[in-house]
């Protein structure tokens, strides 16, 4: 996981991220990308952001997680989407994260 300063910085050292957003609603989105940045605008702009936020903006990056290629990302999404709410936000808040984003519960 990386801290929300050192994004810009991680984007230049690796290809793809796994990313969890929070929504206005309190909702956990999570997807990959190749620049996190450039996904939040769009998300936020609601102009090819995804579906899911149509009805509850993005309002702030959560986690972020660097990946070395498109099918590991993927396969990370894939994982992470399985997990419960409560595993999410451990996932989040956990010691070996960095304070992107601890969580209110």
């Amino acid at each position: 996981m990386l801290a929300v300063d050192t994004v810009e910085s991680a984007e230049a050292t690796s290809p793809w991220f796994i990313y969890i957003v929070e929504s206005q609603a309190g909702m956990l989105y999570t997807g990959v990308t190749t620049s996190i940045s450039r996904r939040l605008s769009e998300h936020a702009s609601g102009r090819r952001g995804a579906r899911w936020f149509r009805f509850s903006g993005p309002a702030q990056l959560r986690y972020v997680e660097p990946a070395p290629d498109r099918a590991a990302a993927q396969r990370r999404e894939a994982a992470i989407k399985r997990l419960t709410r409560q595993a999410k936000l451990a996932l989040i808040n956990s010691d070996t994260n960095s304070p992107v984003g601890r969580t209110r519960g």
